[in-house]
């Protein structure tokens, strides 16, 4: 098997950053701004502007042992004290919504997978992408890896994109 090749890589923060923009439609927490960062400055720095063309079959791996941290706590404090939880939480409480709004932002139409580590987070991440490049599902592959700082800063995000890699 030829391993995939990375084709390019991103981090948040880099030199010069701030927090990550807001994004519309997300609220309370900086995760989904923190994917929607890295993975803009990723595809950027491989493609330029977005979208990508049609048939692009980019697939999206996203990796977190955490998740939504920030969102889940203020779910849960809401519920507790008997308040009423908004409308956007139940939205964006499943790591697919950030993962598809990156996919339709770039115009990325492979498959989107969501992962909670059992090993080395980036080791785990690049097992899955060789199984959607190796089987044909997509033949490029976004991972964003990332973890929130538990004292509710918005964390590091790293975001590589693989292309090539074939079974013999």
């Amino acid at each position: 098997m030829t391993p995939p090749t990375v084709l390019a890589e991103a981090r948040w923060p880099e030199p010069g950053d701030g927090p990550p923009p807001p994004l519309p439609g997300f609220v309370h927490s900086a995760f989904h701004p923190l994917v929607a960062a890295v993975a803009d400055r990723c595809l950027t720095r491989r493609y330029g502007a977005r979208p990508r063309p049609a048939g692009n079959r980019t697939a999206i791996v996203l990796v977190s042992a955490s998740g939504d941290r920030a969102s889940a706590e203020h779910v849960r404090a809401t519920v507790a004290a008997g308040g009423r939880v908004g409308p956007l939480f139940f939205f964006q409480s499943v790591p697919n919504s950030i993962a598809g709004h990156v996919a339709a932002r770039w115009g990325l139409d492979g498959p989107v997978v969501c992962l909670s580590p059992t090993g080395e987070p980036r080791a785990d991440a690049v097992a899955e992408a060789e199984l959607l490049l190796y089987d044909g599902d997509a033949d490029e592959a976004l991972l964003v890896l990332i973890e929130q700082a538990p004292d509710g800063t918005p964390g590091e995000a790293t975001a590589v994109l693989l292309g090539g890699g074939r079974r013999p």
